[in-house]
């Protein structure tokens, strides 16, 4: 049992999260009716805040029985584990701060419940299964996955083979990466930025490693507050975009020099490395919002410093042996949620729906799926998307028959 406080404190968070999802609802209040999921054990391995809460609570609600463990040992919010395990009754292993082994054995006690259906960030859930729990595999229908760098590992493993049941790369819908990881990654990354340093972004010299989605949303909220941002960037069309978006594009040796603020939002290993900590100015301040904390080398910094301490909470003073002070957020993990408390719900409501609406998609089994990784089913994209406007208040025009007809056509051109 949890400290009752401590539960209460959580209710009123993932209530408070829920006022903004409302395409979530709406699954949620079908499934109270139809339970599509009934019969269905579903296990989570995802970062445990109160937006993920309702995700879980929907998954319930449709007749699934649910296990959630944490996706990364800084993004969990332990009143948030509180209350699903004594107020909503969903079996949630996760503590923020947690080792390496916890964690894991963590991933191996959702596990337990023997799952039907898996639903990763960042794709553990599945490594845990593919490499230490193969007897379960031929229970499983499918998994879904909701992050970039986790879609890239799934890839890898379907590539090479071993990708031991197909998997909904939600990620990949319309709906999560054109929003969550522009608009909601763009603000909760400057908000953990902000809550952990207080420091002002405007003037500032703000480097983005890597401009996928991800990248253009912190780069586009950074500029809006004010800072002179330069892009890091190895795709030459994706620079070449930056650079089309007003942006100073050059390499991280170069860029780290003068900067105030680094991210990275790559999902690739040592995009900061030694050679370029030692280039960075007394100062400077690095965070990473990739899903893995191997962007910055931190064992180098360790190595190149005399002392460390804790300057602020979840920020780390590295005094460096040639008299320099660099600060690292949250341990190099996700600062959006090791300093803040992640995306805004608004846009998670449209991540957590196609997370919902993949899981019913593969529970029902209607098609013959291979093990591989596949796109959300684009009509479900749609119904999200719909479901968005409609909850907003927006109103779609429609085509006329004439437009149809014109659009379906090959034989009408210029009169």
């Amino acid at each position: 049992m949890y400290d009752k406080e401590l539960a209460r404190q959580g209710q009123n968070k993932i209530e408070w999260a829920s006022n903004k999802m409302p395409v979530l609802e709406s699954i949620s209040e079908r499934w109270k009716k139809d339970k599509p999921l009934s019969g269905v054990r579903v296990a989570a391995c995802l970062h445990v805040t109160a937006k993920t809460a309702n995700l879980l609570i929907t998954l319930k609600a449709g007749g699934a029985e649910v296990a959630l463990c944490g996706s990364n040992p800084l993004s969990t919010q332990d009143d948030v584990v509180a209350a699903l395990n004594d107020i909503y009754g969903v079996a949630t292993h996760a503590k923020r701060g947690e080792d390496t082994e916890s964690f894991f054995q963590r991933i191996k006690d959702v596990l337990e419940i023997k799952p039907h259906v898996t639903v990763d960030d960042g794709a553990d859930l599945i490594n845990v299964v593919q490499s230490e729990k193969k007897d379960l595999i031929d229970n499983i229908v499918g998994g879904t996955e909701e992050t970039t760098t986790g879609v890239t590992r799934l890839k890898a493993m379907a590539k090479d083979g071993v990708l031991p049941f197909p998997v909904i790369a939600v990620n990949d819908a319309m709906t999560k990466h054109m929003f969550d990881n522009r608009y909601g990654t763009g603000q909760s990354t400057l908000d953990g930025i902000m809550r952990a340093t207080n420091y002002l972004f405007a003037g500032s010299s703000f480097v983005v490693v890597g401009y996928g989605w991800c990248g253009r949303g912190v780069a586009k909220d950074a500029d809006g507050l004010g800072a002179r941002v330069t892009v890091v960037e190895v795709d030459p069309v994706r620079a070449l975009e930056a650079s089309l978006d007003g942006f100073r594009v050059t390499t991280m040796e170069e860029a780290a020099k003068d900067a105030d603020f680094v991210v990275t939002t790559t999902g690739n290993k040592n995009v900061i490395d030694k050679h370029h900590l030692e280039n960075m100015k007394d100062g400077a301040i690095i965070s990473n919002a990739g899903h893995f904390n191997v962007e910055i080398n931190i064992e180098a910094l360790e190595e190149m410093s005399t002392e460390t301490k804790e300057a602020r909470p979840e920020v780390m003073e590295y005094n460096t042996k040639d008299g320099r002070k660099i600060y690292v957020i949250g341990e190099g993990r996700l600062v959006n949620l090791a300093a803040g408390e992640g995306h805004p719900a608004d846009v998670m409501d449209m991540s957590f729906a196609n997370q919902a609406l993949s899981v019913e998609y593969l529970a029902k089994g209607e098609d013959k799926l291979e093990k591989k990784v596949y796109p959300v089913p684009e009509h479900l994209d749609g119904e999200i998307a719909a479901l968005k406007l409609e909850r907003m208040g927006m109103k779609l025009e429609k085509l006329t028959k004439e437009q149809e007809t014109y659009l379906n056509s090959w034989d009408v051109g210029t009169s």
